[in-house]
């Protein structure tokens, strides 16, 4: 087996019209469409229920929005987060979002690589482009694994693909 026969095996993909989105299986999801993997620091861990979370957009999101190019942050690290508390915004060619906590914990760090070049989201969006970094739970309510996302990608793709031909409210 080649390395990409493998790395193929450890991801799911989903067909976004033409388009064929990839996710790693390992990780957890946020339903807003950020990912979560466990940081390769957790220095900051001091209790077994706590975990440090690296976040980023999954590839659904980058897809939606296309070539990011800002990012603004309204929270600096040390702050206390509640779940889907907004936490600053995204712009790109297609769209401006707001960006919600997708956990409850402490924001510990920001990609300051993604916020001086936010286009290495749109290349690298499960490594280089992660975003941000928060100390919460271990075992997390908000974050699904990889099947239950793919689930919740069926439901919002159906939403998207009305939204994106105008027919969201018929």
């Amino acid at each position: 087996m080649n390395e990409n026969e493998s790395a193929a095996e450890d991801t799911f993909l989903f067909a976004m019209g033409e388009f064929e989105a990839s996710f790693p299986r390992g990780y957890r999801y946020a339903k807003n469409h950020m990912w979560a993997a466990p940081s390769p620091d957790q220095s900051a861990v001091d209790d077994s229920k706590k975990c440090v979370w690296r976040f980023g957009l999954s590839a659904y999101a980058v897809r939606l929005l296309q070539d990011v190019y800002f990012l603004d942050w309204i929270v600096e690290p040390g702050t206390l987060l509640q779940h889907r508390k907004t936490i600053g915004s995204i712009e790109s060619k297609k769209a401006e979002s707001d960006l919600f906590s997708p956990i409850e914990g402490e924001l510990l760090c920001i990609n300051e690589a993604a916020m001086d070049e936010p286009s290495v989201i749109n290349a690298s969006p499960y490594q280089d482009g992660w975003l941000f970094e928060i100390l919460g739970a271990t075992t997390d309510e908000h974050l699904l694994a990889s099947e239950a996302y793919a689930d919740h990608l069926n439901e919002a793709w159906e939403v998207a693909q009305r939204t994106i031909k105008g027919q969201a409210n018929h």
